[in-house]
C-alpha cells in the first residue's frame, strides 16, 4: 500500500517537471492540457501503484506514462495526423520516454517559468501561475507565500488560465529579449520557492528540504543566463546557501524550532557558507543592489562574530525596506535594534506593525519584553501566539516557552 506522504512527495518533486517537459520537449502549446495530461498521470498513479506498490522507478514509470497518455489524447484529436504525427515520431525515435534525462528536464522546466513570465498577464497572476504549474504549490501555499487568502489566488489563476485560453497558445520559442524581460518574476518565484522550502506552510513540516534544494538548483540554472540581471541571481543563490547551511541546526531532537542563538553552530553546514561566499563575491561585481544582495549580505553577517555585526545588519535591513517594504523584513529588523539600540526601542517598533493574528509577530513581542524583564507582557503575547498557531512543533514550543514564563 502506498503511504500518502510518499505520494505527495513524489507529486511534489515531478509535477512541474512533467508540465514543462511536455509543452517544451513533445511540443504541448496549452498550460490546462498539460496539467491534465500530468492529473491523469498521477491519478493512474494512485490506482496502480496502490495494488503493485511503487514501482522501482517511480519518476521513469511517470514519464512514461505522462507521454503515452499524450499520445492517446492526440489519437483521439483531429489534428493528430495533420500537424503532430511527423513532430512527434521524430522525438519519441531519438529518446524513449522512459529515457528523458534530466539535463532534458531541467533546461525544459527553466525555459517553461520563463515562458509563463512573457505572458501578457499581471506580475502577481504569471507568479501565482508558475508556482501552481511549475513548483507544484497547492493554493493554501500560494497564498501564504503571496500573504494572501485561497478566494483570492483561486480568482487570480482562474483569469490568467481563462486568458490564455483567449489568447490561444504558448509561445515557447524565446529570444534573449524575452529572458531580460521575465528574469525579475523568475528570480521572484525561485525566492519564493525556497522560502516555502525554508518556511515550510505544512503543518507536518518545519522545514522541507526537497523544496531548498530545488530552488537551488533552479537558481544556478538561472545563473548560467548571460543576461544584465545575472548578478542577482548570484546573489541568489548566496542568500539560499547561507540559510541551507544551517537547516539542521534549526530544530531541536523534538523536531521543534530553534531560535538563532540556541543552534548548535557545530552542525552547520561549512561548504554551503563557502558557496554563499563566492557566489556573493560574484554578485559584487554587478552596477545594481537588489533586494537579494541585501538579504544575502544580512545572512552572511549572522553566520560572523565580527563585534560590528548587529550594527551592519541594521544598516541593511534599513536599505532593505526602502527598496521593497514587507512586513516580515520591518519585523526582523525590529529585532535588531534590541541589539543596536535598546530593546525599548524595539518594542515601539514592533507595536507600530500591527501584525495581528501573525504567531511570529506575537513571539517576537514575547521575546522583546522577556529582555526587557517584563514577565507578565511576555505570557501575554506568548498565549496570543498560541492561538493562531497551526504547527504541532511550533505550539509545543511556544507551551515550553510559556511554562517556563509562568514559574517565574
Amino acid at each position: 500500500m502506498i503511504d500518502d506522504t510518499q505520494l505527495i512527495e513524489i507529486f511534489k518533486t515531478e509535477y512541474s517537471k512533467l508540465i514543462a517537459v511536455l509543452c517544451q520537449y513533445y511540443g504541448v502549446t496549452e498550460v490546462q492540457l498539460a496539467e491534465d495530461i500530468v492529473s491523469e498521470t498521477f491519478l493512474k498513479a494512485m490506482k496502480t501503484w496502490a495494488h503493485k506498490g511503487v514501482p522501482d522507478k517511480p519518476t521513469a514509470w511517470l514519464r512514461k506514462v505522462a507521454v503515452n497518455n499524450l499520445k492517446d489524447y492526440y489519437k483521439r484529436s483531429k489534428i493528430y495526423k495533420e500537424k503532430i504525427l511527423v513532430n512527434l515520431e521524430s522525438k519519441t525515435n531519438s529518446i524513449q520516454p522512459e529515457e528523458i534525462s534530466n539535463d532534458i528536464v531541467e533546461d525544459s522546466q527553466l525555459k517553461m517559468i520563463f515562458v509563463v513570465c512573457n505572458l501578457r498577464i499581471r506580475d502577481k497572476a504569471k507568479i501565482c501561475l508558475a508556482l501552481r504549474i511549475l513548483c507544484g504549490f497547492n493554493i493554501n501555499e500560494i497564498a501564504k507565500a503571496l500573504l494572501s487568502n485561497d478566494e483570492a489566488i483561486n480568482k487570480i489563476l482562474y483569469r490568467a488560465k481563462k486568458k490564455i485560453n483567449e489568447n490561444g497558445i504558448l509561445n515557447t520559442n524565446l529570444k534573449l529579449e524575452n529572458y531580460n524581460q521575465g528574469y525579475d518574476t523568475v528570480l521572484r518565484i525561485i525566492y519564493l520557492l525556497f522560502n516555502e522550502g525554508y518556511y515550510s506552510s505544512i503543518k507536518e513540516h518545519n522545514v522541507r528540504e526537497e523544496i531548498c534544494w530545488e530552488a537551488l538548483r533552479l537558481a544556478l540554472l538561472l545563473s548560467k543566463i548571460q543576461v544584465e540581471q545575472q548578478t542577482a541571481a548570484y546573489a541568489l543563490i548566496a542568500l539560499i546557501s547561507f540559510h541551507s547551511s544551517r537547516i539542521h541546526a534549526r530544530m531541536n531532537s523534538s523536531n521543534e524550532d530553534l531560535l538563532f542563538n540556541e543552534q548548535d553552530r557545530a552542525k552547520w553546514n561549512k561548504p554551503l557558507i563557502e558557496k554563499g561566499k563566492k557566489y556573493l563575491n560574484l554578485a559584487s561585481h554587478g552596477s545594481v543592489i537588489s533586494k537579494y544582495h541585501l538579504e544575502a549580505a544580512i545572512a552572511f553577517w549572522h553566520t560572523t562574530d565580527n563585534p560590528k555585526k548587529w550594527d551592519n545588519i541594521l544598516q541593511l535591513y534599513n536599505r532593505l525596506l526602502t527598496i521593497e517594504y514587507s512586513p516580515i523584513v520591518a519585523l526582523n529588523r525590529a529585532y535588531v535594534l534590541s541589539k543596536t539600540n535598546s530593546v525599548h526601542e524595539a518594542i515601539k517598533e514592533a507595536n507600530k506593525l500591527e501584525l495581528d493574528g501573525n504567531n511570529h509577530y506575537y513571539c517576537l513581542l514575547a521575546e522583546l519584553h522577556k529582555i526587557n524583564g517584563n514577565n507578565q507582557m511576555e505570557r501575554k503575547y506568548l498565549r496570543e501566539a498560541l492561538k493562531c498557531t497551526i504547527k504541532k512543533s511550533e505550539k509545543n514550543l511556544i507551551n515550553k516557552k510559556l511554562e517556563i514564563a509562568s514559574r517565574l
